[in-house]
This record gives structure tokens, sequence and C-alpha cells, in this order.
């Protein structure tokens, strides 16, 4: 059976960019196990299930799965898994990511692993994409150096922060995304004309954000059956 790992942020990850590929991937089949940095059950992003931020239906809907999937209540710690158990590992986004998966050297490692194995898939979305500026790959040189990819805009990022950085509650942004990930050798293109934005470089696939999380499932589907 074609497995997946999910690891997801206990500071607040975005509901639709883990919720999506969770029930796209379980509809294909795939057994899932879901991780966090500390092994508790993640937080979502409030905001991500505000109807006047989603609407009604995606807000429901994702707020009923956050409490009653019995896979994200019941997570393991990121240190206890490994990657080479899996065929995909996916990192959904949200704000959170940027204080806890983000910075989780075990997190850093299942990226790693993933990229640099036989046979494995990463999907990284949106803020979590943060993630390849901070991971080395085996040689010591960022595992995003050269790569093509997408993720959270800094034109998305200038739309929620004021002019010190600071989030509508009041916590201080420690770092954009795309000014990390292009710092550490990345190719960005965000594709901001597009609907959705979804690029694929080797076993690499990333993802702008909540408006592209069903197209980057089902082309992890498609990377995983090619």
């Amino acid at each position: 059976m074609t497995t997946a790992l999910f690891v997801v942020s206990e500071e607040g990850y975005w509901g639709e960019e883990c919720i999506e590929p969770l029930e796209t991937l379980s509809d294909a089949g795939l057994e899932i196990r879901v991780a966090t940095p500390s092994g508790a059950p993640p937080a979502i992003d409030e905001r991500s299930v505000d109807p006047d931020e989603v609407g009604e239906e995606t807000a429901e809907h994702v707020r009923e799965v956050h409490e009653s999937d019995e896979r994200l209540n019941d997570p393991i710690p990121t240190a206890q898994a490994e990657a080479d158990e899996y065929d995909a590992v996916v990192f959904p986004g949200g704000h959170g990511t940027e204080w806890d998966v983000n910075q989780d050297s075990d997190a850093r490692r299942l990226l790693r692993d993933t990229v640099e194995g036989d046979g494995g898939t990463a999907l990284v979305v949106c803020h979590a994409v943060g993630l390849l500026a901070f991971t080395r790959d085996s040689d010591g040189g960022f595992v995003v150096d050269g790569r093509d990819v997408t993720g959270f805009p800094n034109a998305w990022e200038e739309d929620i922060v004021d002019d010190n950085d600071c989030m509508p509650s009041g916590r201080k942004l420690p770092y954009w995304v795309e000014d990390e990930v292009v710092a550490a050798g990345g190719t960005w293109d965000a594709d901001l004309e597009a609907d959705t934005s979804v690029t694929v470089d080797g076993d690499l696939v990333t993802a702008r954000g909540p408006g592209s999380s069903s197209a980057a499932a089902e082309t992890l589907l498609e990377e995983l059956d090619s």
C-alpha cells in the first residue's frame, strides 16, 4: 500500500492546506500517518476556519475534520519518523510552520531524506516552503539550491503584516518565506497571475497557498504513479 506522512504544525497550520491533501490522498487509497514536532496534536490557524476568511462551507468542513480525524489527533513525534518508510512526505503550510516545523531538525531530516532517497516524493505547501531554506543536503548545501519552487509570496505577505512585520495577532513574523528561499539558492516563481501555482522539480513538489492545495494533491498523486 502507498503511504504518506503528514508533518503538521503545532503552532497553527492552515486548514485547507492540510485537510485537502489529506482527504485527496485518503480517497486515493493511501495510508496516512501524521507527525508533529513534539508529538502533540497539531493546532489549527483560527483564521483558516473563520467563515469571513474562507467561506462558511470550507470553515465548517475543515474544523470538523480537524477535530474528528483520528490521525490528526494521534500524531507521532517527528523524531520517531523515518522518510524511507513512506512513499510521500507532506508538509502543509500556515504561518505557524515558521515557528516549529521549519525550525525542527527532524522535519529537516525528513525532507532531506525524502528528496535524496530512492522513490520518495515531498510535497511542501505555502509557508512550509520556508523549510527548504533551512534544510541542508548530505554535502552541506541547501536542498533548495538550484531547484525551481513556488510558495507563499512576499506580495501576499505584505497584505498581512504591518510595517514592523507583526501579524494581526501582534506576533512578529520571524522571516519571509520568499526571501529566505531565494537567499538559499531557490529559483522562485509563485506565478501570481495564475489561479494555482504548483511546481515539480525532481522529487520535490511545492505549492503556493490554500488555493493550490487541491492541485498540489493531484500533482503528488501523479508523481507517485509515474
